[in-house]
């Protein structure tokens, strides 16, 4: 009975995990780029009770005697998904439609490492020399496939410019009417295994060595291209409906969890009542 108590405990920590990633996906479900975490569980040790070689006579039995001794949780995985494209006014809103594995954008953090997002919500923001360049929501630079900052060119308007669904960039001359190429395309990233990325505050992934390095697109050999919609956001993908189905059944296991221990504690409190 004193194990049903703790193994019962540890069966509700687990489950306040859970609803906590439910919560944690509810509050991101207009958040652009997010992408929709399940709590997984596995088992902790068992206990042998009697092996198979315990009979009286020594005669091999069938089966042992193991008690499990609860749960715990093993990983929050999230699920790399295509979200919905929702359309924007904005011309430095973009969207990555991946037909594969995902692409991420590049961005340079203010500790000078590379960051990677499926947010395309960027704005062009003043340098300190004071040049244009394309940024995140934070100030961050977006950086294009050699690694370098987007920049708009000299005596070139931030509203000339001209973004691909290849994600190249180049510019309207004005004078000429011409499209004049930069040579300067979006720097589109995709990973091995993307659920290994350890994921950071403002929608900000970092690659581990559980991600694998990041491949270029275009560069490496056997990946499906990303596209890129001009005035278009990713939008979260996380399903309402589910996430409320999941909180029910998280709910009823912690409900369950604690029913155990009430009912560990009566068959306890009867034992210590039985020589009175």
């Amino acid at each position: 009975m004193m194990r049903a108590l703790y193994t019962a405990a540890t069966g509700m920590i687990a489950e306040q995990t859970n609803l906590d990633t439910i919560s944690h996906n509810l509050s991101n479900v207009n958040t652009t780029g997010y992408k929709n975490e399940r709590t997984e569980f596995k088992s902790l040790l068992y206990q042998t009770l009697q092996t198979r070689t315990t009979t009286a006579n020594g005669e091999q039995k069938p089966v042992g005697a193991q008690v499990g001794l609860g749960t715990r949780v093993a990983a929050t995985m999230s699920m790399y998904t295509q979200g919905a494209l929702l359309a924007s006014e904005s011309p430095t809103d973009f969207a990555l439609e991946s037909p594969g594995s995902l692409g991420f954008f590049a961005v340079r953090g203010i500790d000078g490492e590379t960051y990677y997002t499926r947010n395309g919500n960027f704005t062009w923001a003043k340098t300190a020399d004071g040049g244009t360049m394309l940024t995140d929501a934070e100030g961050c630079p977006v950086l294009d496939t050699e690694g370098n900052v987007i920049m708009v060119p000299e005596g070139v308007s931030s509203g000339n410019m001209i973004f691909s669904q290849d994600g190249s960039i180049s510019y309207e001359d004005v004078a000429t009417g011409r499209v004049v190429p930069l040579n300067q395309s979006f720097g589109i990233y995709q990973f091995n295994n993307p659920a290994g990325l350890q994921k950071l505050s403002s929608s900000r992934l970092q690659a581990t060595a559980a991600s694998g390095n990041p491949m270029l697109e275009g560069a490496t050999p056997g990946l499906k291209l990303s596209k890129v919609h001009e005035k278009y956001l990713e939008g979260s993908n996380v399903q309402v409906a589910d996430e409320m189905v999941n909180m029910i059944i998280a709910q009823r296991a912690y409900e369950l969890n604690s029913k155990a221990i009430i009912t560990s504690d009566s068959m306890l409190d009867t034992a210590n009542n039985l020589k009175r």
